[in-house]
């Protein structure tokens, strides 16, 4: 009797295994990819003692590690910060970008394209180890009439559930931007919550901005070139997202004409015609690097909304934020973190 109830339960398992392969093959498929991909990155990540050990590794190398090492110990003491064993490893890329990360938009409104994942939960970009996977997810998003941005991202966080390794192409960035960088992944690492990427990136961009400045200032001075830099930077990254946010409302609008009076033979045309504009016009803005900006513009006429939505993804909450943080928290990073965390349940 207890024999045949084993068998039947160990059937009913089998059977409940071989369904959920079936209706979710593909998304089954995509996680061992991705698992795979992470765990070679993983596998092949060298502990810092030996890179400070190896006499082949440069000076210039062995010293951003540090810094990174140093960025880290900072948010954790200063910024309240999950202690981790994140960054505590370096990854050689070979100068080779590892991960693809796909997000897309329709093509006649701000409404981006989702996918949902178990424990995650529902975000707005996807990622690939695999660029022939790549390849097919993007045509398969063009082939439903999306608009797709595709970018090597220069880090990311897996929220724990492996050792974040230190990218070799980390470390082609200024002092500033690797803390920015560093902090921004450590934040998700430390509040990610389940089914809203917005809350979450835009969180980790503020995080990871006013952990930069303090870090700069703590370990190089206000009067120093790493911070005056950073703050360069920062000041044409503000002047340019504010721009690029508002031609995305006016691109928004263009779209609510759509079906009154406007075919969509039309609203293409006019689309065209918007973006041309709002890339021609990147040259009238204040910037310090004006080619820079105008040079990644271009991706607009390619990426179309999805080039828009990565900004508000990104950076459409900054000034919520930062009002909520000096207004409620007198400007106090930590405190501020804290009690985000004590607000929002986190995966």
């Amino acid at each position: 009797m207890l024999k045949n109830a084993f068998k039947i339960s160990f059937e009913l398992v089998l059977i409940s295994i071989l369904l959920i392969l079936l209706i979710w093959h593909n998304l089954v498929m995509y996680g061992i990819s991705q698992g795979k991909g992470q765990l070679s990155i993983v596998w092949n990540a060298k502990p810092l003692e030996n890179i400070f050990n190896d006499a082949s590794i440069s000076d210039s190398v062995k010293q951003k590690l540090k810094l990174v090492s140093e960025i880290k110990q900072f948010a954790i003491d200063s910024l309240g910060i999950n202690p981790s064993e994140n960054y505590s490893t370096f990854y050689d890329q070979t100068n080779q970008p590892k991960l693809l990360t796909i997000s897309a938009c329709e093509a006649f409104s701000f409404k981006a394209k989702e996918w949902t994942f178990p424990f995650l939960g529902t975000v707005s970009y996807k990622g690939f180890f695999n660029k022939e996977e790549a390849k097919k997810e993007i045509e398969k998003l063009k082939e439903q009439n999306y608009d797709v941005d595709v970018y090597v991202p220069s880090g990311w966080s897996t929220l724990g559930w492996f050792k974040d390794p230190i990218l070799s192409n980390m470390l082609r960035k200024s002092e500033g931007d690797l803390a920015n960088l560093i902090i921004h992944e450590l934040t998700h690492g430390t509040l990610y919550v389940k089914n809203d990427v917005t809350f979450n990136e835009n969180l980790a961009s503020f995080i990871g901005d006013k952990g930069a400045e303090q870090f700069l200032i703590r370990k190089f001075g206000i009067n120093s070139k790493s911070y005056i830099d950073y703050e360069q930077s920062k000041t044409d990254e503000k002047i340019y997202n504010e721009y690029i946010l508002k031609s995305a409302a006016r691109l928004d609008s263009l779209y609510h004409l759509l079906g009154r009076g406007n075919s969509e033979e039309d609203t293409r045309r006019e689309k065209k015609i918007l973006i041309n504009e709002i890339v021609v016009g990147v040259y009238r803005l204040p910037l310090y690097k004006k080619q820079l900006y105008f040079n990644f513009s271009l991706q607009a006429f390619s990426e179309g909304n999805a080039f828009f939505m990565a900004f508000t993804r990104y950076d459409s909450q900054y000034d919520l934020f930062e009002k909520e943080y000096k207004e409620k928290y007198n400007s106090n990073l930590k405190k501020y973190l804290n009690a985000m965390k004590e607000k929002y349940p986190s995966l």
